[in-house]
């Protein structure tokens, strides 16, 4: 399986939660520079819900 860790290279958003019994961990780096890491459901959920709304898509490749 490939490494789906985001990097300054690879930008994007990766969550992962093996089983239910688990903390789901997350990490994301956007082309902008910015990088956050989260672990618990409840963190990572809010690492998601930031990145989405600020990173990612939200802005174009210049960093707007």
């Amino acid at each position: 399986m490939a490494d789906l860790t985001p990097t300054p290279d690879r930008p994007g958003l990766h969550v992962s939660k093996p089983s239910p019994n688990t903390p789901a961990t997350g990490s994301a780096v956007c082309h902008c520079g910015a990088s956050a890491t989260a672990t618990g459901d409840s963190q990572v959920q809010a690492l998601v819900e930031g990145y989405t709304a600020n990173h990612g898509a939200a802005h174009d490749r210049t960093g707007r």
